[in-house]
Protein backbone atom coordinates (compact mmCIF):
# COMPACT_ATOMS: atom_id res chain seq x y z
CA UNK A 1 0.00 0.00 0.00
CA UNK A 2 1.45 3.33 -1.03
CA UNK A 3 2.54 5.80 1.63
CA UNK A 4 2.22 8.73 -0.78
CA UNK A 5 -0.59 10.89 -2.11
CA UNK A 6 -0.38 12.97 -5.28
CA UNK A 7 -0.85 16.72 -5.49
CA UNK A 8 -4.03 16.04 -7.48
CA UNK A 9 -5.41 13.74 -4.77
CA UNK A 10 -4.79 16.30 -2.04
CA UNK A 11 -6.30 19.09 -4.14
CA UNK A 12 -9.44 17.00 -4.63
CA UNK A 13 -9.72 16.26 -0.88
CA UNK A 14 -8.99 19.71 0.61
CA UNK A 15 -12.54 19.95 2.01
CA UNK A 16 -12.62 16.44 3.50
CA UNK A 17 -13.49 16.81 7.22
CA UNK A 18 -11.62 13.55 7.95
CA UNK A 19 -8.36 14.93 6.53
CA UNK A 20 -5.68 16.83 8.45
CA UNK A 21 -2.89 18.48 6.45
CA UNK A 22 0.36 19.26 8.24
CA UNK A 23 3.10 21.60 7.05
CA UNK A 24 6.44 20.29 8.37
CA UNK A 25 8.86 22.70 6.67
CA UNK A 26 12.05 23.14 8.68
CA UNK A 27 15.65 24.13 7.94
CA UNK A 28 18.48 22.67 9.99
CA UNK A 29 20.58 25.52 11.32
CA UNK A 30 17.71 27.99 10.88
CA UNK A 31 15.18 26.71 13.43
CA UNK A 32 12.60 29.47 12.91
CA UNK A 33 12.69 29.49 9.08
CA UNK A 34 10.06 26.76 8.62
CA UNK A 35 7.47 28.39 10.86
CA UNK A 36 8.13 31.76 9.25
CA UNK A 37 7.63 30.25 5.78
CA UNK A 38 4.36 28.64 6.98
CA UNK A 39 3.07 31.97 8.30
CA UNK A 40 3.79 33.61 4.93
CA UNK A 41 1.80 31.01 3.02
CA UNK A 42 0.89 27.33 3.15
CA UNK A 43 -1.48 24.79 1.63
CA UNK A 44 -5.08 25.77 2.32
CA UNK A 45 -6.17 24.30 5.67
CA UNK A 46 -2.71 23.11 6.75
CA UNK A 47 -1.56 23.17 10.37
CA UNK A 48 2.11 23.45 11.34
CA UNK A 49 4.27 21.09 13.40
CA UNK A 50 7.90 21.95 14.14
CA UNK A 51 10.72 19.39 13.99
CA UNK A 52 12.45 20.67 17.14
CA UNK A 53 9.43 21.73 19.19
CA UNK A 54 6.78 19.15 18.23
CA UNK A 55 8.40 16.14 16.54
CA UNK A 56 11.39 15.68 18.87
CA UNK A 57 12.23 15.68 22.56
CA UNK A 58 14.99 17.96 23.90
CA UNK A 59 18.44 16.41 23.28
CA UNK A 60 20.30 14.75 26.13
CA UNK A 61 23.39 12.52 26.44
CA UNK A 62 21.96 9.75 24.25
CA UNK A 63 19.11 9.54 21.75
CA UNK A 64 20.72 11.69 19.06
CA UNK A 65 20.14 15.28 17.99
CA UNK A 66 16.39 14.72 17.52
CA UNK A 67 15.29 12.23 20.21
CA UNK A 68 11.84 10.70 19.88
CA UNK A 69 9.17 12.76 21.64
CA UNK A 70 7.40 11.47 24.71
CA UNK A 71 4.32 9.56 23.46
CA UNK A 72 1.86 11.51 25.58
CA UNK A 73 3.40 14.92 24.79
CA UNK A 74 3.26 14.09 21.07
CA UNK A 75 -0.29 12.74 21.42
CA UNK A 76 -1.44 16.00 23.02
CA UNK A 77 0.06 18.08 20.21
CA UNK A 78 -1.34 15.81 17.50
CA UNK A 79 -4.79 15.77 19.10
CA UNK A 80 -4.76 19.56 19.47
CA UNK A 81 -4.68 20.02 15.67
CA UNK A 82 -7.38 17.40 15.12
CA UNK A 83 -5.46 14.15 14.59
CA UNK A 84 -7.61 11.31 15.91
CA UNK A 85 -8.34 7.67 15.22
CA UNK A 86 -10.22 7.85 11.90
CA UNK A 87 -8.44 10.85 10.43
CA UNK A 88 -6.12 10.68 7.43
CA UNK A 89 -3.01 12.82 7.86
CA UNK A 90 -1.07 14.19 4.89
CA UNK A 91 2.31 15.74 5.71
CA UNK A 92 4.40 17.90 3.39
CA UNK A 93 7.61 19.92 3.40
CA UNK A 94 10.17 21.51 1.07
CA UNK A 95 13.05 19.29 2.23
CA UNK A 96 12.73 16.19 0.08
CA UNK A 97 10.15 14.58 2.33
CA UNK A 98 12.52 14.42 5.31
CA UNK A 99 10.49 16.54 7.76
CA UNK A 100 7.14 15.24 6.47
CA UNK A 101 8.61 11.74 6.67
CA UNK A 102 9.49 12.31 10.31
CA UNK A 103 5.83 13.07 11.15
CA UNK A 104 4.65 10.19 8.95
CA UNK A 105 7.02 7.78 10.73
CA UNK A 106 6.11 9.06 14.21
CA UNK A 107 2.40 8.60 13.53
CA UNK A 108 2.95 5.00 12.40
CA UNK A 109 5.29 4.33 15.34
CA UNK A 110 2.64 5.67 17.73
CA UNK A 111 -0.03 3.47 16.14
CA UNK A 112 -1.76 5.79 13.68
CA UNK A 113 -1.64 4.11 10.28
CA UNK A 114 -3.67 6.62 8.27
CA UNK A 115 -0.63 8.81 7.64
CA UNK A 116 0.68 9.75 4.19
CA UNK A 117 3.31 12.02 2.70
CA UNK A 118 2.55 14.41 -0.15
CA UNK A 119 4.40 13.20 -3.25
CA UNK A 120 5.93 16.53 -4.19
CA UNK A 121 7.25 19.60 -2.44
CA UNK A 122 5.34 22.65 -1.26
CA UNK A 123 7.22 24.59 -3.93
CA UNK A 124 5.79 22.28 -6.60
CA UNK A 125 2.26 22.72 -5.19
CA UNK A 126 2.69 26.49 -5.30
CA UNK A 127 4.28 26.41 -8.79
CA UNK A 128 1.25 24.51 -10.11
CA UNK A 129 -1.06 27.25 -8.85
CA UNK A 130 -2.85 25.06 -6.29
CA UNK A 131 -4.65 26.72 -3.33
CA UNK A 132 -2.44 28.47 -0.77
CA UNK A 133 -3.21 30.94 2.00
CA UNK A 134 -1.66 32.86 4.88
CA UNK A 135 -4.81 32.32 6.95
CA UNK A 136 -4.43 30.04 9.96
CA UNK A 137 -6.92 27.14 10.16
CA UNK A 138 -9.24 26.58 13.11
CA UNK A 139 -8.58 23.30 14.87
CA UNK A 140 -11.22 20.83 15.98
CA UNK A 141 -9.31 18.91 18.66
CA UNK A 142 -9.57 15.13 18.86
CA UNK A 143 -8.10 12.54 21.21
CA UNK A 144 -4.98 10.76 20.02
CA UNK A 145 -4.23 7.47 21.82
CA UNK A 146 -0.56 6.49 21.32
CA UNK A 147 0.03 2.75 20.95
CA UNK A 148 3.71 2.13 20.28
CA UNK A 149 4.41 -0.21 17.37
CA UNK A 150 7.92 -1.47 18.11
CA UNK A 151 8.42 -3.09 14.70
CA UNK A 152 9.04 0.39 13.24
CA UNK A 153 12.04 1.14 15.48
CA UNK A 154 15.57 -0.25 15.83
CA UNK A 155 17.40 0.61 19.04
CA UNK A 156 21.14 1.21 19.30
CA UNK A 157 21.55 -2.14 21.05
CA UNK A 158 19.71 -3.91 18.23
CA UNK A 159 21.85 -2.23 15.56
CA UNK A 160 25.03 -3.15 17.44
CA UNK A 161 23.89 -6.76 17.82
CA UNK A 162 23.22 -7.04 14.08
CA UNK A 163 26.43 -5.49 12.73
CA UNK A 164 27.60 -8.83 11.35
CA UNK A 165 24.20 -10.43 10.78
CA UNK A 166 24.06 -11.68 7.15
CA UNK A 167 20.26 -11.32 7.20
CA UNK A 168 20.30 -7.61 8.12
CA UNK A 169 21.24 -4.70 5.85
CA UNK A 170 22.07 -1.33 7.42
CA UNK A 171 21.55 1.74 5.21
CA UNK A 172 23.18 5.14 5.75
CA UNK A 173 21.03 7.88 4.18
CA UNK A 174 23.43 10.84 4.44
CA UNK A 175 25.45 12.49 1.69
CA UNK A 176 28.45 10.53 0.43
CA UNK A 177 31.12 12.77 1.97
CA UNK A 178 29.57 12.37 5.42
CA UNK A 179 29.15 8.61 4.99
CA UNK A 180 32.81 8.25 3.99
CA UNK A 181 33.91 10.48 6.86
CA UNK A 182 35.52 13.04 4.54
CA UNK A 183 33.57 15.83 6.22
CA UNK A 184 31.20 16.15 9.15
CA UNK A 185 29.52 19.56 9.43
CA UNK A 186 27.09 18.66 12.22
CA UNK A 187 28.23 15.81 14.49
CA UNK A 188 31.47 15.62 16.51
CA UNK A 189 32.70 12.36 14.90
CA UNK A 190 32.93 11.61 11.17
CA UNK A 191 32.30 8.25 9.50
CA UNK A 192 29.58 5.61 9.46
CA UNK A 193 28.36 2.49 11.22
CA UNK A 194 30.63 -0.40 10.12
CA UNK A 195 29.08 -2.46 7.33
CA UNK A 196 26.46 0.12 6.43
CA UNK A 197 25.62 0.54 2.75
CA UNK A 198 25.30 4.04 1.34
CA UNK A 199 22.00 5.19 -0.21
CA UNK A 200 21.70 9.00 -0.15
CA UNK A 201 18.01 9.76 0.46
CA UNK A 202 17.80 12.38 -2.32
CA UNK A 203 18.54 9.67 -4.90
CA UNK A 204 15.02 8.27 -4.37
CA UNK A 205 13.51 11.43 -5.85
CA UNK A 206 13.06 13.34 -9.08
CA UNK A 207 14.31 16.88 -9.55
CA UNK A 208 10.87 18.34 -8.66
CA UNK A 209 10.81 16.60 -5.26
CA UNK A 210 8.47 13.75 -6.19
CA UNK A 211 9.52 10.19 -5.45
CA UNK A 212 10.62 8.05 -8.37
CA UNK A 213 8.26 5.33 -9.63
CA UNK A 214 7.92 2.01 -7.79
CA UNK A 215 9.83 0.34 -10.62
CA UNK A 216 12.68 2.86 -10.46
CA UNK A 217 12.87 2.52 -6.68
CA UNK A 218 12.94 -1.27 -6.92
CA UNK A 219 15.87 -0.93 -9.34
CA UNK A 220 17.57 1.58 -7.02
CA UNK A 221 17.50 -0.91 -4.12
CA UNK A 222 17.98 -4.02 -6.31
CA UNK A 223 21.14 -5.10 -4.45
CA UNK A 224 19.13 -5.55 -1.24
CA UNK A 225 17.13 -8.75 -0.83
CA UNK A 226 13.49 -8.32 0.19
CA UNK A 227 14.00 -11.30 2.49
CA UNK A 228 16.48 -9.34 4.62
CA UNK A 229 15.69 -6.97 7.45
CA UNK A 230 16.68 -3.40 6.57
CA UNK A 231 17.68 -0.86 9.23
CA UNK A 232 17.85 2.74 7.98
CA UNK A 233 19.66 5.63 9.64
CA UNK A 234 20.98 9.13 8.90
CA UNK A 235 22.36 11.85 11.17
CA UNK A 236 19.45 12.15 13.59
CA UNK A 237 16.61 9.96 12.29
CA UNK A 238 15.00 12.56 10.03
CA UNK A 239 16.47 12.40 6.51
CA UNK A 240 16.41 8.60 6.76
CA UNK A 241 12.61 8.59 6.61
CA UNK A 242 12.37 9.22 2.82
CA UNK A 243 14.48 6.08 2.37
CA UNK A 244 12.05 4.18 4.61
CA UNK A 245 9.17 5.41 2.44
CA UNK A 246 11.04 4.60 -0.78
CA UNK A 247 11.83 1.07 0.42
CA UNK A 248 8.15 0.51 1.23
CA UNK A 249 7.14 1.86 -2.19
CA UNK A 250 9.63 -0.60 -3.73
CA UNK A 251 7.96 -3.52 -1.93
CA UNK A 252 10.21 -4.03 1.10
CA UNK A 253 8.41 -4.97 4.30
CA UNK A 254 11.07 -5.68 6.95
CA UNK A 255 12.18 -2.09 7.53
CA UNK A 256 13.14 -0.33 10.75
CA UNK A 257 14.38 3.17 11.46
CA UNK A 258 17.31 3.62 13.81
CA UNK A 259 15.81 6.84 15.12
CA UNK A 260 18.83 7.94 17.14
CA UNK A 261 21.01 7.40 14.06
CA UNK A 262 24.63 8.51 13.76
CA UNK A 263 24.37 11.24 16.43
CA UNK A 264 23.18 8.62 18.92
CA UNK A 265 25.66 5.94 17.78
CA UNK A 266 28.68 8.14 18.44
CA UNK A 267 27.38 9.16 21.88
CA UNK A 268 28.57 5.72 23.03
CA UNK A 269 32.36 5.89 22.96
CA UNK A 270 32.78 2.12 22.70
CA UNK A 271 30.79 1.92 19.42
CA UNK A 272 32.94 1.20 16.36
CA UNK A 273 33.28 3.75 13.55
CA UNK A 274 34.20 3.13 9.90
CA UNK A 275 35.36 5.53 7.17
CA UNK A 276 35.76 5.32 3.42
CA UNK A 277 33.65 3.23 1.06
CA UNK A 278 32.39 -0.21 2.03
Amino acid sequence: MTQLVSLEWLHNHLNDPQLIIVDCRFQLGQPTAGKEAYLRDHILGAFYLDLDQDLSAPPSVHGGRHPLPDPHVFAAKAGAIGIGENVTVVAYDDQGGAMAGRLWWLLHYFGHHRAKVLNGSYSLWKKQGLPITAELPTAQPRTFHPQINHRWLATMEEVKAKLNDPHTVIIDSREGARYRGEQEPIDPVAGHIPGAKHYFFKETQLADGRFKSEEALAEHFADISKEHEVIVYCGSGVTATPNVIALMEAGYQKIKLYAGSWSDWISYQSNPVATGDE
